[in-house]
C-alpha cells in the first residue's frame, strides 16, 4: 500500500496488558516463604553446623565435605538450568516443573532425618539428601522466577522481587524460631533455647532436633507452596510436546549463547551475577560452620545469630525492593557488594583472641554468656550487615534480570540467570574446601570470596540498564 506523503499516520493500536488480581500476586509471593526454610535451616543455621560438629570427624573436614557437596549440586544446576528454562518457554506452563523439583526438595530434606550421629551411613545420607534437596530448591525457584513478568508491570518488578525476598526471610525466621524454641536442644542440658524439653519427644543427645529440621522443611514447603498452585495463573500451553521442545531447546540455547555478544549489557550482567552470587552462596553456606569451628558455637548460639541475621535480612529485602524501583537494581547490587567486601575482610580478621588481625582481645571464658568475647560480638555485627544487604542483592539481581530479558523468552533467560548464578557455584565452595584442606584453616577457605566479590562488582559497574518508562 502506498501512503501519500501528506497523510496523517495513526499510531498503531497497542493491546493493553492485563495483569492478574492481587490474590494471584500474594499467592506467588508465598513461594519464597515456602522455600526459604531450606536455605535457613538446612543450608545455613541448623543442619550444616550440625553436620560439621556432629557428623564429620572435625569442623574443617565438615566444611570441606559440605563444600564439595554444594559444588556438585551447583554443577548439576549449571548444566541443566538454561536448557530446562528454554523447554518451559516452548511448552508454556511453569507449575509442572515447580511441582517436580519441589518434590525433590521435599524428599531430599526429609531424608536428612536419617543422618544419625555415629551411624556409618550418616555422612553419605546427609550429603546425598542435601544435594537432591538443593537441586530441587534451585530449579523450583528458577521456574517460579520466570512467572514474575506476567504478574506486575515493569516498574513494579523491584517491589515484587524485594517483597518476595522479605516474605521469604520472614518465613525462614519463623521456622528457625520454632526449631530453636521447641525442637533443637543443647545436647549437654537437654533444653531448648527457651529452656523447654524438646517437643515430639525428640532426643537431644541423639541431636534429633537438629535432624528434624529436614522433615520440617519438607512439610513447610508442601503446605505453603499450595496457594501459588491454586491461585496464581500459569502460562498457557503452546501445544508443543516435551520431546519436540527438548530437541528444539538445545538449538535455541546454542543460538542464545551465540547471541549474547550482541547483547553486551545482558551478557556482562550474567557474567557478573555468576561471580558475585557464587561468593554469596559460599558465604552463607559456611557462615554457621565457620562460627562453629572458630568460636565453638553450638546450635543455640548459631540459631540466635541466625534469627538476628534473618531479621536484618527481612528488613533489608523489603527496603531494597523500594530503593530498587527508585534508583535501579544496579545501584542496589553494587552497594550491597561493597558492604559484603567489608564484612568478608572483617570476618577474616577475627580469631578467638584477636580482631583486625593484630589487635588482641580476651577470648571467651566459661560464664561469659552468649557471645561473651569481643571477637564474637564483632562477628555478630558483621553477620547482621551481611543479612541486611544479602536480601537486596538477591532481590535486585532478580528484578534486574526481569528487566533485561526479552519478554517472550523470559524462562530461557531466567534459566541463563540460574546458570550464571550456578555455573561457577561448584567452583566457589570447592575452592573454599580446597583452601581449607590445604591450609587446615577455615579462615584460609573464606579468603577466596573477596576476589569473587571484587570481580563481580567490577563487571556489574559496566552494565547499562534501560529503565522502564
Amino acid at each position: 500500500m502506498v501512503v501519500p506523503m501528506n497523510a496523517v499516520m495513526e499510531p498503531a493500536a497497542i493491546a493493553p496488558v492485563h495483569y492478574p488480581p492481587r490474590r494471584a500476586v500474594t499467592a506467588w509471593l508465598f513461594f519464597d516463604w515456602a522455600a526459604q526454610p531450606f536455605f535457613t535451616l538446612i543450608t545455613t543455621f541448623v543442619f550444616a553446623p550440625f553436620f560439621a560438629a556432629a557428623l564429620a570427624s572435625d569442623p574443617a573436614e565438615g566444611q570441606a565435605l559440605w563444600g564439595y557437596a554444594t559444588g556438585f549440586a551447583g554443577l548439576c544446576i549449571a548444566l541443566l538450568s538454561p536448557l530446562l528454562g528454554g523447554i518451559a518457554d516452548r511448552t508454556g506452563p511453569r507449575k509442572p516443573w515447580i511441582a517436580v523439583f519441589g518434590a525433590m526438595l521435599v524428599l531430599g530434606s526429609g531424608a536428612l532425618w536419617f543422618a544419625v550421629p555415629g551411624s556409618a551411613l550418616a555422612v553419605p545420607i546427609a550429603l546425598c539428601g542435601f544435594v537432591v534437596a538443593t537441586i530441587g530448591a534451585e530449579f523450583a525457584t528458577t521456574f517460579n522466577n520466570a512467572m514474575m513478568t506476567r504478574l506486575v508491570p515493569p516498574e513494579r518488578l523491584g517491589w515484587l522481587s524485594g517483597t518476595g525476598w522479605a516474605i521469604g526471610y520472614l518465613g525462614g525466621l519463623i521456622s528457625l524460631a520454632i526449631v530453636l524454641a521447641l525442637l533443637a536442644a543443647d545436647p549437654l542440658t537437654g533444653r531448648t533455647l527457651v529452656g523447654l524439653t524438646p517437643m515430639l519427644g525428640l532426643d537431644a543427645a541423639a541431636r534429633e532436633g537438629d535432624r528434624f529440621s529436614g522433615p520440617l522443611t519438607a512439610l513447610w514447603f508442601v503446605v505453603f507452596v499450595a496457594p501459588m498452585f491454586l491461585f496464581t495463573p500459569d502460562s498457557a500451553r503452546t501445544g508443543m510436546g516435551l520431546t519436540e521442545a527438548a530437541k528444539g531447546g538445545v538449538g535455541r540455547l546454542m543460538d542464545t549463547l551465540r547471541e549474547l555478544p550482541r547483547l553486551p549489557s545482558l551478557g556482562r550482567f550474567l557474567l557478573a551475577n555468576m561471580i558475585y552470587q557464587d561468593a554469596l552462596v559460599a558465604l552463607f553456606a559456611f557462615g554457621g560452620i565457620y562460627a562453629a569451628g572458630v568460636f565453638g558455637w553450638q546450635t543455640i548460639e548459631i540459631g540466635i545469630f541466625g534469627i538476628m541475621l534473618t531479621i536484618t535480612g527481612t528488613l533489608g529485602a523489603w527496603l531494597g525492593g523500594r530503593v530498587d524501583d527508585a534508583i535501579g537494581g544496579k545501584a542496589v547490587v553494587l552497594g550491597a557488594i561493597a558492604c559484603l567486601l567489608v564484612a568478608c575482610l572483617g570476618i577474616l580478621s577475627l580469631a578467638p583472641d584477636r580482631i583486625l588481625f593484630v589487635v588482641e582481645a580476651a577470648p571467651a571464658t566459661p560464664g561469659d554468656g552468649l557471645f561473651g568475647s569481643l571477637p564474637e560480638k564483632v562477628y555478630l555485627g558483621l553477620g547482621l550487615l551481611i543479612g541486611l544487604v544479602a536480601g537486596p542483592l538477591q532481590a535486585s539481581s532478580r528484578s534486574l534480570m526481569a528487566r533485561l530479558a526479552p519478554p517472550e523468552r523470559v524462562g530461557e533467560f531466567f534459566g541463563l540467570f540460574a546458570l550464571s548464578g550456578k555455573v561457577t557455584s561448584f567452583l566457589g565452595p570447592t575452592l573454599v574446601a580446597l583452601a581449607t584442606t590445604v591450609f587446615a584453616s577455615q579462615r584460609a577457605g573464606l579468603a577466596v570470596l573477596i576476589l569473587f566479590f571484587l570481580t563481580g562488582g567490577a563487571l556489574l559497574a559496566g552494565v547499562k540498564v534501560k529503565r522502564a518508562p
